[in-house]
């Protein structure tokens, strides 16, 4: 594999810190900065949303006031550029990160994107937005290119699905343009972007396009098939995942595709990485105490403040099982829910969860803390600050998934000597291994497969009758703080994913 500087830009509608819905943001907002470490020129391009324009410390500065983007036939458009960065602390560099804005019908700049007053509200219910950003970002790099060009242009999720299209049909002669590759990645098969055929005259692209193997999806258009047919290069976040989605029950309706792919050398799992210079217990200013896998006495302190805190019975006896989460099937909330009151009955625990959703799953952990109040605190909440204080004050983490593509929640749980309860799928199974309560010596978790409400709470006994083994449970907390979860492998196999990339890319072209 070539060693060569490569230009990347890297396209997704929610980055950390600017805007985060889910684990999309976080790796959109490190995965570059690992690949600026490996000496990689890599910029980021999102949706200029106000609540980023607006804030005092994102340093927001303009670089293109107004440019044209064709939609389609018959309608051009105005969007704008603006730019902040992401700081690389570990090689005192930074990430550029170009926002993509869009002008309203007067000229103002308060259309698609500027109808987010916060993270969770980001996402739109009509395809007009991301076509606009799709479109926008391919007319960005045309005015960009005396500046920079890219070799790699990396996808993420559906809301970016349709630039691999527009790149082929309409920049395959843009001089600029023409020997970038594309890359498309999965983070969530579950989200496809699909939208009625009555809305396809929206994207612009011609009709023919809508058959079933092309945009068409069970009578509608999609975005993601945009991505999964013409990026030259497709991945998932887990290499678990990669496989899941090839079956009937993980593949939701594209599990023949993604067959197909895979037969064809075109798609892999690439397992994600965590931000080890922003979660670190080591350094967290967001914890009650610093500790490390050396030293990993504060934990006993970041525990008690949460109890007291949360209006917890301070106990260091009890276990204390974090949770945090979007409420819903997906996240395991309906086994949770089966089994919850009689482990609060009959195990020494308690239970914290944080996070918003599925309005019956937010009023049922409502009410189930007014029903053990000294036992249980729901917070019904998105709060990044208290996330930090669950991951390093809880002694065990709750993730009974359905379905996981990767999950973040566990490594980083890991990272704070917080040992995960995880189903073993998708990267759950990639990261974490089962704990044997009778001789454990390996292991970082306790895990079960079967999808059931008796397979999480046999599991969750056995996690708690391990807990009070104390020696072996500090033991524990210190294997677990030294696994490595860190962005600079995966990085690495992104590099080798865009090397292939531009292979395919310069065959086609010959």
């Amino acid at each position: 594999m070539t060693t060569r500087k490569l230009n990347i830009l890297l396209l997704s509608s929610e980055v950390a810190p600017f805007a985060k819905v889910g684990g999309l943001a976080d790796v959109a907002g490190s995965l570059p900065k690992a690949l600026r470490a490996l000496g990689h020129d890599v910029r980021v391009a999102m949706p200029s949303y106000a609540m980023v324009e607006s804030h005092p410390a994102y340093a927001v500065s303009d670089l293109l006031s107004c440019f044209p983007v064709p939609v389609r036939p018959g309608l051009t458009e105005q969007g704008y550029l603006k730019r902040t960065h992401i700081l690389v602390h570990a090689i005192h560099a930074e990430v550029p990160v170009y926002l993509i804005g869009h002008h309203g019908p007067n000229g103002e700049r308060s259309g698609y994107f500027h109808r987010a007053t916060e993270s969770r509200k980001i996402y739109a219910l009509e395809p007009e937005p991301y076509v606009f950003f799709c479109r926008a970002v391919l007319e960005a790099l045309r005015h960009m290119a005396s500046e920079w060009k890219p070799d790699i242009i990396h996808c993420n999720d559906w809301q970016t699905g349709l630039i691999p299209v527009y790149k082929r049909l309409f920049y395959s002669e843009v001089p600029d343009l023409a020997d970038a590759a594309s890359v498309f990645t999965v983070h969530n098969l579950a989200y496809q972007g699909n939208f009625e055929v009555s809305q396809w005259p929206t994207n612009g692209l011609p009709f023919e396009l809508f058959h079933i193997d092309g945009l068409e999806f069970y009578g509608q258009w999609t975005f993601m098939k945009g991505g999964l047919l013409f990026a030259e290069r497709v991945n998932t976040v887990s290499p678990n995942y990669a496989r899941e989605i090839q079956t009937e029950e993980y593949g939701c309706g594209l599990h023949g595709l993604l067959r197909t792919l895979s037969s064809q050398g075109r798609l892999v799992g690439i397992l994600n990485g965590i931000d080890t210079e922003e979660f670190n217990p080591a350094t967290d200013p967001r914890i009650a105490a610093h500790y490390d896998a050396d030293n990993p006495q504060g934990k006993a302190q970041c525990k008690a403040r949460l109890q007291a805190e949360l209006g917890l019975t301070l106990s260091e006896e009890t276990a204390l099982i974090g949770m945090v989460s979007r409420l819903a099937d997906q996240k395991g909330l309906d086994i949770i829910q089966a089994i919850i009151e009689t482990a609060l009955q009959e195990l020494p625990v308690q239970f914290v969860l944080l996070g918003t959703g599925d309005q019956a799953y937010e009023e049922y952990f409502t009410a189930l803390q007014a029903r053990y109040p000294e036992q249980v605190h729901a917070r019904i909440a998105f709060d990044a600050e208290l996330a930090q204080r669950i991951y390093s004050g809880s002694d065990l983490f709750l993730m009974p998934s359905r379905f996981e593509p990767c999950g973040l929640g566990q490594m980083i749980a890991l990272r704070y000597g917080t040992l995960p309860i995880v189903r073993a799928t998708g990267g759950l199974a990639d990261t974490v291994t089962d704990i044997d309560p009778v001789n454990p010596q390996t292991g970082n978790g306790f895990v079960f497969d079967a999808y059931r409400p008796e397979a999480l709470l046999a599991t969750l006994r056995r996690a708690v009758t391990v807990y009070q083994q104390k020696p072996v449970w500090q033991s524990l907390v210190r294997r677990a703080m030294r696994e490595d979860f860190s962005w600079d492998r995966s990085a690495r196999s992104y590099v080798a994913l865009y090397e292939e990339a531009l292979q395919v890319r310069r065959e086609t072209a010959r």
